[in-house]
């Protein structure tokens, strides 16, 4: 006999990475090799995460092939992706209630563009987007826009924090009733219902008004992924959802109540922020099978993609001169990217004392997200823990290899997360606010008078 639920219950989120998450994943008998860009492929893992009933699929994105030298770019599988907004167009049209996330940067974006997209997907999928904000980190993406090199951490946030409010601003720039549609009068929309934006600040001067309605949720909801001391700022006063790495029960512990302590400075209580660490799962039936799983998965890394993945995680610091079985340098640079992962790997490679081949295996895995491997129950308690522990209020699951990570989590973990309680049967709502029991921002109303126009 099923459990009583819980009143609180796990959020849950499909990372979907082409062919897998672990690096090697393309390269697993089951995987689609050829998968990221198989429209098929997508539709089959997004139609499988809705029937599971999960919270939303998350898709990542970057705009350029992160692969760090001419070595390694040809045994990447991630040189050839869906554009992610492009992608959940589509998705949108064979699915009825997943949510639907995209990875979207400040930096190598403007934000009518951004505002103007989201407002599409939420409106073709029926109120199901969510926007992942980024601020990238490789100078790969900024030899794409007429850069040298990528914008310095604090300048990327800067801008991100003005990107966030002039997207959010337009989002607003019409009121939910504004369209009237009325032949008979001639009027398409009420003109007191719309105030043009008119932002004009240090990086973006907006006129607006937006060309698309008010999205049907309000506004998309809001992730990120930032986990430096910039990015938690932002995070605490616009973002709805974290995507984070943690590797430990006492570090998620520590990052949930930190972030979470900042919001009343902003206005916000803890339950308007859902804090989602990534998770890889390696699942068998038994301890055996699973470790049998995973030691294949980690025979098939090629000795220089692991490298070379290491040095990425690490901010691009060459460590070609290192032997492979020695430790990690000391005096590594700290990067201009992506700072908080930095820390994490480093401080994983101290804490446990890996050489430099161990810290590449550990990191080819989820990129420094958490790792697990075991039995559905094992899991499920783990989960658990950190659930009920004060660590998270759901995963973002990243499958190592796809179809059949996905598979295994939905066949084998999900049931017994339901047994527990801890997961919902099936979907009470229909927007991905809903499924997140996030509140639908009410229209600003009071901007000193619409703004109205002939």
């Amino acid at each position: 006999m099923s459990q009583p639920a819980y009143k609180r219950q796990l959020k849950l989120g499909a990372f979907l990475q082409a062919t897998g998450h672990h690096v090697a994943g393309w390269r697993h008998p089951g995987a689609q090799a050829n998968a990221g860009q198989d429209l098929a492929h997508y539709v089959r893992l997004a139609q499988s995460a809705e029937a599971a009933q999960f919270d939303t699929i998350f898709l990542a994105d970057g705009v350029a092939i992160r692969a760090l030298d001419d070595a390694t770019l040809p045994r990447t599988a991630r040189a050839a992706s869906f554009e992610p907004l492009t992608l959940l167009s589509a998705l949108a049209a064979v699915t009825e209630r997943i949510g639907l996330v995209a990875t979207v940067s400040t930096t190598y974006n403007e934000p009518f563009h951004v505002a103007r997209k989201f407002a599409s997907l939420d409106h073709l999928s029926g109120g199901r987007a969510g926007w992942n904000v980024v601020t990238s980190w490789s100078d790969a993406e900024a030899r794409n826009f007429s850069l040298d090199k990528h914008p310095e951490h604090a300048e990327r946030y800067a801008r991100a924090e003005e990107f966030v409010d002039v997207v959010t601003g337009l989002w607003d720039t019409w009121e939910d009733d504004a369209f009237l549609y009325d032949k008979e009068s001639g009027l398409h929309f009420a003109p007191d219902k719309l105030r043009a934006l008119d932002h004009h600040g240090k990086h973006f001067q907006v006129r607006g008004p937006l060309n698309v309605s008010r999205p049907p949720q309000g506004h998309p909801v809001i992730v990120q992924a930032g986990s430096s001391e910039a990015g938690q700022e932002l995070a605490a006063r616009t973002a709805e959802v974290i995507f984070t790495a943690q590797q430990s029960l006492e570090d998620a512990q520590a990052f949930y109540q930190g972030l979470k302590g900042r919001l009343a400075r902003y206005g916000r209580t803890p339950d308007q922020l859902k804090i989602m660490p990534g998770v890889f799962p390696v699942i068998g039936r038994s301890e055996a099978e699973a470790k049998e799983k995973f030691e294949a998965l980690q025979s098939l890394i090629h000795p220089a993609v692991g490298l070379a993945l290491l040095s990425q995680n690490l901010g691009g610091v060459d460590l070609s001169g290192y032997p492979l079985d020695g430790p990690l340098p000391d005096d590594l640079p700290e990067p201009n990217g992506a700072k908080s992962r930095f820390q994490l790997v480093t401080g994983l490679a101290r804490r446990e004392g890996l050489t430099i081949r161990q810290l590449y295996l550990r990191v080819a895995t989820a990129r420094g997200h958490w790792s697990i491997h075991g039995t559905a129950e094992s899991i499920a308690d783990q989960l658990q823990a950190w659930f009920e522990g004060g660590a998270a209020d759901g995963f973002n699951i990243m499958p190592p290899w796809l179809p059949g990570g996905l598979d295994d989590f939905i066949e084998l973990v999900l049931p017994e997360l339901r047994r527990r309680g801890l997961f919902r049967e099936r979907y009470e709502g229909s927007t991905l606010r809903e499924h997140l029991g996030l509140a639908r921002p009410a229209h600003p109303r009071a901007f000193g008078g619409a703004r109205q126009v002939a």
